[in-house]
């Protein structure tokens, strides 16, 4: 956690919410009960990382003016909340689908690096008394974190119906990054 002394109330309030949200989202993800379906695995990672942003942005709404901003995270709890959806409604079938234990492993590996690499970037972003920055320099790894997961999982044998999902992830976080580190750099952060 990079913060500076001094906070203001309303940047108090965001920030421990902020980090009570990130810390459920760590033990959900961490703890998710994984079998040998890697398009299960991702399923039940993906669900809490994506509640997590729903999260995120329904706290950044209660303190932000910036329409922009506003517009960023509506549509991310937009999407994520569909995204979910669709996980959930394919999450049996998917479960159906298994792999070996060596791609498993593998698979496995190199997620969890992916999380611990996301996670260390969110607890250490910047925090200062400008609560839209601090969302943003937050949700740019978290983002980059999706990316990465869903990337990483289709280059493995999943199930059919998963990967139209993993498709709207990567181009909706890619979209979401470049948004905000455009307004990362109108707002002067």
């Amino acid at each position: 956690m990079n913060r500076q002394i001094g906070f203001d109330e309303n940047t108090e309030e965001y920030l421990n919410k902020f980090y009570c949200i990130l810390n459920k989202m760590v033990r959900e993800m961490t703890q998710a009960e994984l079998n040998d379906s890697i398009s299960h695995n991702f399923i039940v990672q993906m669900i809490p990382h994506h509640r997590a942003a729903i999260e995120m942005s329904e706290n950044i709404l209660k303190y932000t003016t910036n329409e922009t901003l506003q517009c960023i995270a509506n549509q991310i709890i937009e999407e994520q909340t569909k995204s979910i959806e669709n996980m959930l409604d394919i999450k049996c079938e998917c479960t159906e689908f298994k792999n070996r234990e060596q791609r498993l492993s593998s698979y496995q590996q190199t997620m969890d690096n992916i999380m611990r690499t996301m996670f260390s970037r969110m607890r250490c972003a910047r925090a200062t008394n400008r609560v839209n920055c601090n969302f943003m320099w937050e949700m740019i790894p978290h983002h980059r974190g999706a990316v990465e997961m869903a990337n990483t999982t289709l280059k493995y044998s999943i199930c059919p119906q998963l990967v139209p999902i993993l498709n709207a992830i990567i181009k909706s976080q890619v979209r979401g990054i470049k948004q905000m580190q455009n307004l990362l750099r109108n707002i002067g952060c």
